[in-house]
C-alpha cells in the first residue's frame, strides 16, 4: 500500500515537474515575440513630431501636479476623475484623431483598434490613476490610525476624569 502511494507521488511531481518547466520554457520563448513587437512599435513612432512632444510633455506635468497636490485629497480626486474621462473618452478621441490626422502628423498613427492612443494615451493616464488611487488608500489609512489615536485619547481622558 505505502509503496504504490509513494509510486504515485512521485509520478505527480515527476508530471509537475514536466509541466512547469514546459511551461517555463513556453514563457521565455513568448516573451520574445512581445519584446520585438514592442521595440518595432517604439520604432516606427517619430518622436520629433511636436503633437507627440506635447502629448508627452502634458503626461509629465500631469503626472508632477499629482506628486506635488498629494496632500491635497479634494483635487487629487478631481484629477482622479478627470484621467479616468480621458481613458473613456480615448475611442472618440481615437474615431476623431483617425480622421484629422493630415493636420497635425506625418503619418496616421490612429488605427481602428486603437493600439497607439491606448499606449500613449491612456496608458499614462491608467498609470497616474492608480498612482492617486494608491495615495488615497495611503492617506485613508493615515487618516483611520489619526482618528483612532483620538478615540483612544479621549477614552483615556474620560476614564481619567472618572477615577478623580
Amino acid at each position: 500500500m505505502m509503496e504504490e502511494l509513494r509510486s504515485a507521488v512521485e509520478g505527480h511531481m515527476d508530471l509537475m515537474a514536466d509541466l512547469v518547466q514546459n511551461l517555463t520554457a513556453e514563457f521565455r520563448s513568448g516573451l520574445s515575440p512581445a519584446y520585438e513587437n514592442l521595440i518595432g512599435f517604439f520604432h516606427a513612432i517619430d518622436w520629433k513630431e511636436p503633437w507627440l512632444m506635447c502629448l508627452l510633455g502634458f503626461h509629465v506635468a500631469l503626472l508632477l501636479v499629482t506628486i506635488f497636490t498629494r496632500r491635497n485629497i479634494n483635487f487629487q480626486m478631481v484629477l482622479f476623475l478627470l484621467a479616468l474621462a480621458g481613458i473613456y473618452s480615448a475611442e472618440t478621441l481615437n474615431r476623431l484623431l483617425g480622421q484629422n490626422w493630415k493636420s497635425f502628423a506625418s503619418q496616421n498613427y490612429f488605427d481602428k483598434h486603437g493600439l497607439f492612443l491606448s499606449t500613449l494615451w491612456s496608458g499614462p493616464l491608467l498609470i497616474i490613476s492608480m498612482a492617486i488611487l494608491v495615495n488615497s488608500l495611503f492617506s485613508l489609512c493615515h487618516l483611520i490610525v489619526k482618528w483612532k489615536r483620538t478615540e483612544l485619547r479621549h477614552r483615556a481622558r474620560l476614564s481619567h476624569k472618572k477615577e478623580h
